[in-house]
């Protein structure tokens, strides 16, 4: 399914099952005493199903339910493409992962109910939903049977309606970076869910790391020969990284496309011993094409489509610069010592900023962004994204040229 037919039938479909649910609960809690003091927790489940960028933001979140319950018992719910980013992390058994497939509606709820089935065996008792007011993991976190379910609640605020399907009710603070949320929703477990709103603790307490992305050789070996077979031996200076590309999830990201092609020629024009490699997903591989064309140069190549994320990351440790749009490539580097430079519009990296790593922001102080957040579903009226647009060539320009100056390469 395309991002948006996802965020319509959440919206509508997903709305009247939030309704439905609610009162299967209410009907449930008049029914069911449940006066006696809670079980510690025993086994997580993470309901995170979208964008792998977020996932590396929700690092310390992840840790935290591995020090509360092991690492065995942590499991984590994701869109099918999204789960490459859990196996590099590191911190979830491959096997406690459940991929969803989303190409059709029948799909996504085939695979939902064989989920439920697992779960419902496995006898998880904890849900930690970390999609910002999204019904569909509301909705999953409440068939799982757990008896604590913590998430984002609306409270007396007009964010999007998801029922009242939550054990523990967390306030959601738009002025804490998302590393930040989601940690506190994992120490929300152990609150007292009467204590309303969630969670009444320190926020100085919640320490944010990442690891660092260590390569084995023979990966080494295997990037370092395919740049070689790409730029055919030429150029032995600087290797910089263009990420055209944003995700569907959000095209208003995106920078124009021309600049990042004049930005490429502008680059090996000024550094004659320079390589370019355009990036991006495999379903980016013709537009990627397109910009390594125009760019026209022997030192550029497309390597869109061409590696696993496992390999990409392999590329970012081997390289000097990465430029991007606000998208999953940013976080990724942050796992590298990379250098990064984020172009951000829509979105604010007050954020959704990299919490590690080497990066550089591009933010356009418009007084209409951030236009896009947890309370409009990152639906936004802009149709003339001028926060990317009035991102010069020249701007950026001058980031890559102060990265490859600290790096003692001269142009």
């Amino acid at each position: 399914m395309k991002p948006e037919t996802i965020r319509i039938i959440d919206i509508w479909m997903g709305r009247l099952a939030c309704f439905v649910l609610t009162g299967v609960r209410r009907i449930q809690d008049a029914l069911v005493s449940d006066s006696e003091d809670p079980e510690p927790v025993r086994k997580i489940l993470f309901l995170k199903l979208i964008e792998q960028g977020a996932t590396v933001l929700a690092y310390s979140a992840l840790e935290r339910a591995v020090q509360m319950v092991g690492r065995e018992n942590v499991y984590f719910c994701v869109f099918e493409e999204n789960r490459p980013i859990l196996d590099i992390l590191e911190l979830i058994p491959p096997e406690n992962v459940f991929p969803i497939r989303h190409q059709t509606f029948g799909v996504f709820l085939w695979d939902v109910w064989h989920m439920l089935e697992q779960v419902w065996h496995l006898r998880i008792d904890a849900t930690v939903d970390m999609e910002f007011f999204a019904r569909a993991s509301a909705i999953i976190a409440f068939l799982t049977g757990a008896r604590r379910r913590v998430g984002l609640h609306r409270f007396t605020s007009e964010a999007p309606y998801r029922g009242d399907l939550l054990t523990h009710r967390v306030q959601y603070n738009p002025y804490l970076h998302t590393a930040k949320s989601y940690h506190l929703l994992v120490e929300s477990l152990t609150a007292n869910p009467e204590d309303l709103p969630l969670l009444k603790l320190d926020i100085r307490e919640f320490k944010e790391t990442l690891p660092v992305f260590i390569p084995q050789e023979r990966e080494i070996i295997r990037v370092r020969e395919l740049l070689k077979d790409e730029f055919k031996g030429k150029g032995n200076g600087p290797i910089v990284l263009l990420n055209p590309n944003a995700s569907d999830m959000l095209p208003l990201r995106k920078w124009p496309t021309e600049r990042f092609v004049a930005l490429g020629k502008m680059i090996l024009a000024h550094y004659p011993e320079a390589c370019l490699a355009i990036t991006g997903a495999p379903s980016e591989r013709v537009s990627a094409e397109e910009v390594s064309r125009q760019i026209d140069s022997a030192r550029v190549a497309s390597f869109a489509g061409k590696t696993t994320l496992r390999e990409l990351l392999v590329l970012y440790s081997l390289a000097d610069i990465l430029v991007t749009n606000d998208s999953g490539p940013g976080h990724f580097a942050s796992l590298t010592p990379i250098n990064s430079i984020v172009m951000y519009g829509p979105e604010t990296p007050a954020l959704f900023g990299a919490i590690g790593g080497r990066f550089q922001v591009i933010h356009p102080q418009l007084a209409c962004s951030p236009c896009v957040n947890v309370f409009n579903h990152r639906f936004s009226p802009c149709r003339n994204n001028l926060c990317m647009q009035s991102i010069s060539v020249d701007d950026v320009y001058r980031k890559v040229q102060a990265c490859l100056l600290e790096a003692g390469k001269q142009g």
